[in-house]
């Protein structure tokens, strides 16, 4: 049997999953990662506790798999996107806590570049609109509030990355230092029309190149982890962002096929094929892994609270005990009492795009419950998943398109029936769970299966995409409307306030 390591670092753990040639999983280590939350709207991770954690996951997959360095083919590496990480390139040590992609702290400087009319430039040439959730920003923010960083980043001295970057350096020694179309088309500085950083953007935003990693493709030999690390080299053959693996994993290569995980946030992609798309309905254009240098798009709309409502439930409210427990709760009630929860901790990603929204449970009676705010909990994740879905088909009907006919779905919430039902429900179409859900991880997998020749193509990774359970829906398109309705009357009361 050939197998492959897949390292999946996520937001809130990191995970590594060993696949064999089929695509099932043969062993898995997970830890969970801290969360450092310094200010309101501000988040950190140790970068450090990063790379150990993944380290010592991959070490763990390996041992229950029973299997040693030489029995892996390729590595693969998934991970969280746009959280920043910049570090010594001399010593390799991180200057300061990785900013997450959930931190607000760029949003004064984004208001700017879009007060100062920089923000269709921006979105011409990422594909991005102008938000502090990408990269940009906090890599400025921390070549402005760390002594002397503007100067040594224009000196070469100083490396900055996304996680995928940070773990291919720490794995190679600090001698390869790159990420892949996917991470760098969620800088905000990388033009993904031509495949390069934008020297206009990087102008703007006063970030030298030489602190940028170089690019290639998502299917690609990076480099060999050095051998101290998992006891011999291997090479590391597949990188791409969380979604765009998931997408791949997914087996969604063509266009209008669609994938939603469901994680900490929700992120639903479309793949749109070769041809750059700009989405009408407040969604971004994104660079889709790529398993040649041929270019590939995405649509995406990105909820920033999805899982994390659940979370919440757990450690703010205390409504539970633990995140297994929000199914049981939810069910003991037959609705959700007329309560809508519009969780937007960190403001409102797409279609909505407000930074200054704030999370509201609307339609409280004295009859209301913690079952009935558990309920509303886990409806909020459909809801607004539904408002991308709705998005997406928009823009694929405006650009000569068909609308999705069904929505292939991943990640830990994936799991729960009543959400899944739900979303259908929403939707009007059916909503597909695979087998394998570990669909992040298997994207990377994958990409490196095909950079190593594991695989010879697109046809024979989609042969092994198999299908688990089908949720059909059970409203009628007036019944999804009028709880649509109710939803989005429930986000103007959180952005009003």
């Amino acid at each position: 049997m050939t197998y492959i390591l897949a390292l999946d670092q996520g937001t809130s753990s990191s995970r590594s999953i060993v696949f064999d040639a089929r695509g099932h999983v043969v062993a898995m280590a997970q830890r969970e990662l801290t969360q450092h939350y310094p200010q309101p709207g501000w988040v950190e991770h140790d970068a450090d506790e990063i790379w150990d954690s993944q380290l010592a996951t991959a070490r763990e997959a390996l041992a229950k798999a029973g299997l040693q360095a030489r029995d892996i083919a390729a590595i693969g590496i998934t991970n969280q996107r746009e959280t920043a990480v910049l570090w010594d390139r001399r010593t390799g040590r991180p200057l300061h806590r990785a900013i997450v992609w959930q931190d607000r702290r760029g949003e004064p400087l984004c208001a700017q570049l879009r007060d100062h009319g920089h923000a269709e430039l921006i979105r011409h040439s990422t594909g991005l609109v102008v938000d502090s959730y990408f990269s940009a920003t906090k890599l400025r923010w921390l070549l402005d509030h760390l002594p002397g960083a503007h100067i040594a980043a224009a000196q070469g001295e100083l490396a900055f990355g996304t996680i995928d970057s940070w773990l291919i350096w720490k794995l190679t020694g600090g001698r390869v230092h790159a990420t892949d179309v996917s991470n760098a088309s969620r800088t905000m500085l990388y033009d993904i029309r031509h495949n390069a950083w934008d020297p206009e953007l990087l102008a703007l935003l006063h970030v030298p190149e030489s602190v940028l990693p170089q690019v290639h493709p998502s299917s690609h030999v990076y480099g060999e982890c050095d051998a101290e690390w998992l006891g011999g080299a291997i090479p590391i053959a597949g990188v791409a962002g969380d979604q765009q693996a998931a997408l791949f994993g997914q087996a969604c290569f063509k266009a209008g096929l669609v994938k939603n995980t469901y994680g900490t946030g929700c992120f639903m992609l479309m793949h749109t094929g070769e041809r750059f798309e700009n989405s009408t309905h407040g969604l971004i254009t994104t660079a889709a892994a790529q398993h040649t240098a041929n270019k590939a798009y995405a649509l995406e709309g990105s909820v920033f609270i999805g899982g994390a409502v659940v979370q919440w439930l757990r450690d703010g409210l205390r409504a539970i005990h633990a995140s297994s427990e929000v199914q049981a709760l939810a069910e003991s009630v037959p609705d959700a009492g007329g309560v809508m929860f519009v969780p937007a901790f960190t403001g409102l990603g797409a279609p909505y795009w407000d930074a200054n929204a704030r999370g509201a449970i609307v339609g409280l009676t004295r009859g209301s419950t913690a079952a009935h705010i558990a309920r509303a909990a886990l409806e909020s994740i459909a809801f607004q998943s539904a408002a991308l879905l709705r998005a997406m088909a928009s823009d694929a009907v405006a650009t000569g398109g068909t609308s999705p006919l069904e929505l292939r779905v991943d990640g830990g919430a994936c799991v729960n029936d009543l959400l899944m039902q739900f979303q259908a429900d929403l939707l009007g179409i059916p909503v597909v769970r695979p087998r394998v859900t570990e669909t992040t991880a298997l994207g990377a997998a994958l990409l490196a299966g095909l950079a190593t020749g594991i695989y010879g193509s697109l046809d024979e990774l989609a042969a092994l995409w198999r299908e688990d359970k089908r949720f059909e829906p059970h409203l009628t398109p007036g019944q999804a409307a009028e709880r649509m309705a109710h939803w989005e009357a429930a986000v103007r009361q959180a952005r009003s306030a």
